[in-house]
């Protein structure tokens, strides 16, 4: 199938006649023609932006799919995805027509484009669990998605700018990590591209040039390397198919310019891939080009007898010609390669009788579930947000293989932790752990894993989970079996941690309520969040469930909204003078109780010279004295008694915010470094945003948690050292 290079942008009905009819699978060919027949009338005379008509979406994404091998049922809903949004066919007629499995899927292809949400993030949030929960129940429903996006993706040129980058963007954060975590690599692949196409054309047109102006040397390099290898295998290894592999344009993007390499630097831009009948011949192969071509030390991998978590098997191996040219070599079997470009898809060819053994059914079925079981664990965000981070995390490429004292093999995402080992292992196993060895030596429990390392998970019957650890695992599904535990374990001990922890950041943003008027005040939002109680709520809080800082600024609002208290009639009395810490590490000259907030004009700091301003209705506010918004003679200004005196407590104990606006070279991964970075430092971000400039750079705006002006000169010198970064301003 390869990058689906053979496929026009737009198929008809007949084209997917006749990619079905060359299949050799049984399908239902009069519900498949009623399924076409049914969405040519319900799309009637409808366009695409484009001016096609309609019907040629849906057919084409039909095609995509017969291509992958899918049954039936798939096609159908391929033919039909878009007739319940974009028409006024209701989903029961559906159901009565072609079945409710056939309606199920469309329900879970189908966006949530009719449910009102208060941002565009926040719906794309939850198409994507909704997408999830369905594709849990049956992995149809994404890979049906996936040919969908991909379609999309081809004919996406007369799209608005802003759309293709932030279809691209979503791409790269969630449909191709899926894809990838399926085995769909033909899939991945062309999502990759075309998005980084949209992403950086002047970066994907540079390496498509490089490719294409070496490619005709490269055609000749691969057929001499194709003739040796035939000649010394034909007379002991039967049936061996050899052909030529180009790397994807996004992977030569990320290992060239990303880390600042040329083409030539890369051993694997190009490829011989060698398909033979049986796992002996593959090990046979290997030994016959290793006896041709000099190997390249530690540039060995296989994959045969340690699959990849997505059922990819192969041998891969560098070796060197005659000239010292370098170039990799894959070998595996024809049932490894199907898998290898069909993955989980290629589970309804076997059920279609496609000629697979009862053991390779067995495996992609335990895959699924396996898929569907790490699928679950992302839905637990209580945040939606958060689900797109967890795929790209979990699902992504960068993995690593770790062995347990038994000899398995484990493999899970880079950066993981024994944390994430020992809930891999067994849930249990990680509520339990007390610590780690590893490769015979006790480490800390935020070890990172590193490949072929044998790591022994330390237990006691008694012990149970930390909250910390949540902050400390990467996977989705060991932060998940943690908060899980917290919940149903320490419901009482959840409800006081949670009360405090809202307590405290009330206090810290300044806003002034009773426990008594909690309930009213919280009301709308626990109907929104589906919580039965207050004490429901306090408990999400406690066990990590909820992220009160992304809630922070709507309560804010609320808050000024209806509990406002206007201290105008405040007194500051000069003498004699009484020093009181504030809720947020300032003394206010003169006063015992007075609600202090920071201005955001100016965002003071600890170590910076500050002056306090009392407000209508906000309490104290506390500026930099170097700040536009004061007087420089507050003796000639109007209204001077509202000025008041105001200093840092020697020790705060406080975090504060602060804003940085950071100038760089616009290039993919900028936000992601920053944010590692950011990470590394243990600092807490509030919000992140990037825009691009004319000029080839781009702005990331950054809102973080600092405990002072030294902390932030620390912050600000480390991200300095992020490749590309021109200017950090504090704002």
């Amino acid at each position: 199938m390869g990058r689906f290079s053979h496929i026009a942008h737009y198929q008809d009905f007949n084209e997917l006649l006749n990619i079905l009819s060359k299949s050799g699978n049984p399908y239902d060919m009069e519900k498949i023609e009623s399924a076409y027949r049914f969405a040519e009338k319900a799309h009637g005379d409808q366009r695409r932006v484009s001016g096609i008509p309609y019907i040629l979406h849906p057919t084409s994404v039909a095609c995509i799919v017969a291509e992958l091998g899918m049954d039936t049922d798939s096609i159908c809903v391929a033919l039909l995805h878009d007739v319940v949004e974009d028409t006024p066919v209701m989903l029961d007629e559906i159901r009565k027509k072609f079945g409710s499995d056939v309606a199920k899927l469309i329900d879970g292809v189908t966006k949530l484009s009719k449910i009102p949400y208060s941002t565009k993030e926040e719906q794309q949030a939850e198409n994507i669990r909704k997408m999830l929960i369905a594709m849990a129940d049956d992995i149809r429903v994404i890979i049906i998605k996936l040919a969908d996006r991909l379609h999309n993706m081809r004919t996406m040129d007369c799209m608005p700018e802003q759309k293709r980058r932030d279809k691209s963007v979503e791409n790269m954060q969630v449909f191709a990590p899926i894809a990838h975590r399926l085995g769909i690599k033909a899939i991945k692949d062309e999502l990759e591209d075309r998005s980084l196409q949209y992403l950086d054309p002047i970066g994907y047109k540079e390496i498509e040039d490089n490719l294409m102006m070496n490619e005709e040397g490269r055609q000749k390099f691969i057929e001499s390397i194709k003739v040796q290898i035939l000649e010394k295998t034909k007379d002991t290894i039967p049936n061996v198919y050899i052909s030529g592999r180009v790397k994807s344009i996004n992977s030569i993007y990320r290992k060239t310019i990303m880390r600042n390499q040329s083409v030539n630097d890369i051993y694997d831009v190009f490829a011989v891939r060698v398909i033979v009948d049986t796992v002996p011949d593959c090990y046979n192969v290997l030994g016959v080009v290793h006896d041709i071509f000099k190997p390249i030390p530690n540039r060995f991998k296989d994959y045969i007898s340690m699959p990849k978590q997505n059922m990819y098997q192969s041998l891969h191996t560098t070796v060197l010609d005659n000239k010292a040219i370098p170039f990799e070599v894959q070998i595996r079997t024809w049932e490894m390669h199907y898998t290898a470009e069909y993955g989980i898809a290629a589970h309804w060819k076997y059920k279609l009788g496609m000629g697979a053994n009862e053991k390779g059914g067995d495996i992609l079925s335990k895959n699924i579930e396996q898929v569907k079981s790490m699928i679950l664990d992302q839905l637990e965000e209580e945040d939606a947000t958060d689900i797109a981070r967890n795929i790209r995390n979990d699902f992504g490429e960068n993995d690593v293989y770790v062995f347990t004292p038994k000899g398995d093999v484990v493999s899970l995402p880079r950066g993981s932790t024994p944390i994430d080992l020992a809930y891999v292992i067994h849930t249990q196993v990680g509520h339990r752990m007390v610590g780690a060895k590893v490769n015979g030596k006790i480490v800390s429990i935020d070890h990172e894993l590193r490949n072929g390392e044998i790591c022994e998970i330390i237990t006691q019957k008694e012990e149970h989970p930390n909250r910390a650890w949540i902050d400390i695992c990467k996977t989705a599904s060991a932060k998940s079996k943690i908060r899980q535990w917290f919940k149903h374990e320490k419901r009482d001990e959840n409800i006081i941690e949670g009360k405090q922890i809202l307590e405290r950041e009330f206090k810290r943003q300044g806003i002034n309520l009773n426990e008594d008027e909690f309930p009213e005040f919280f009301k709308n939002f626990i109907v929104k969040k589906q919580y039965n109680t207050l004490d429901d709520f306090y408990a999400a809080i406690g066990y990590g469930g909820v992220q009160l800082w992304k809630m922070m600024p709507r309560l804010k609002e609320e808050y000024q909204k209806k509990y406002e208290k206007d201290i105008e009639n405040i007194t500051l009395t000069p003498a004699p003078v009484k020093r009181k810490r504030a809720s947020s590490g300032v003394v206010i000259e003169g006063n015992d109780d007075v609600l202090v907030k920071f201005s955001n004009c100016c965002n003071p700091l600890p170590g910076d010279e500050i002056i306090g301003y009392i407000t209508r209705g906000y309490g104290v506010s506390i500026h930099k004295r170097g700040c536009t918004n004061v007087p420089r003679d507050l003796n000639d200004c109007e209204e001077p008694e509202r000025w008041v005196s105001a200093k840092w407590e020697r020790e705060t104990g406080e975090a504060f915010r602060s804003t940085l606006q950071i100038i760089a070279a616009d290039r993919t991964g900028l936000l992601a470094d920053v944010t590692i970075q950011l990470s590394n430092m243990h600092i807490f971000i509030h919000t992140l945003n990037s825009r691009e400039l004319k000029d080839g750079r781009a702005v990331v705006t950054v809102t973080i948690d600092i405990a002072g002006r030294d902390h932030l000169r620390g912050v600000i010198s480390r991200l300095s050292d992020i490749n590309g970064i021109e200017e950090i301003i504090r704002l």
